[in-house]
């Protein structure tokens, strides 16, 4: 739905960076479809921390990010951006009262959360019925999370088919798969059509420009 053009990435190593009290150096680990806790694990562990000592720092390393990325709240505003067509696609999605949309993210409740608000998406998500990554750092437990959450909370029931996971990673669509969700992969992230089309989702985007497309497709 949106970049921070690597505000998140650099909230992330000044997170990890205060936690371990020293620099973490130049890293490759990468960010897309993974979960914020396996993130900082990753991260800690290339820094040197050993494993057991690594997980433990977790929980302190999201502390902070969250902490950092709050405190660059206007630069994801001013820096990032939503992708194209998303606004639209959210709007027309909230007014159909078939359909309850929320979010199924890597990031913290908090962060996602903010970077939602930071341009104004928000407004069309419930996101108390979304699953994040601090509720498991595995993201193939998240759509269950989420769809118990709608029939607790929202009196909301969902088959495995009536779900659609959208996301632009092929961990989008492991996540996906694995609770016999249905995907529709967008390549407005780090891989391109092609890769993702070889993963073989229901369906594959260059990207959400063309809003109504979308819907049809989410409604089929």
């Amino acid at each position: 739905m949106l970049t921070t053009s690597g505000i998140a990435q650099r909230a992330f190593d000044l997170a990890a960076t205060h936690v371990l009290g020293r620099p973490v150096g130049d890293h490759a680990v990468r960010m897309s479809g993974k979960t914020d806790p396996g993130i900082a694990l990753e991260i800690l562990t290339f820094a040197g921390v050993d494993p057991d000592e690594a997980q433990r720092r977790v929980p302190a390393v999201l502390a902070r990010l969250e902490a950092e990325l709050a405190s660059a709240a206007r630069a994801v505003r001013d820096e990032g951006r939503a992708h194209a067509g998303v606004k639209i696609l959210l709007a027309r999605l909230h007014g159909d009262p078939a359909v309850l949309q929320s979010v199924l993210t890597g990031n913290t409740a908090a962060n996602a959360a903010l970077k939602l608000a930071a341009f104004d998406l928000d407004r069309w998500l419930d996101l108390e019925v979304g699953a994040y990554g601090s509720d498991h750092h595995d993201r193939e437990r998240l759509v269950p999370l989420a769809v118990e959450r709608a029939e607790r909370l929202r009196g909301r029931r969902f088959t495995p088919l009536q779900v659609w996971v959208v996301g632009d990673t092929p961990r989008d669509l492991a996540c996906a798969r694995a609770a016999g969700a249905r995907c529709v992969l967008v390549a407005t992230g780090h891989f391109t059509v092609d890769e993702l089309a070889r993963c073989d989702p229901d369906a594959v985007l260059v990207d959400l420009a063309q809003p109504d497309a979308v819907v049809d497709l989410l409604r089929g």
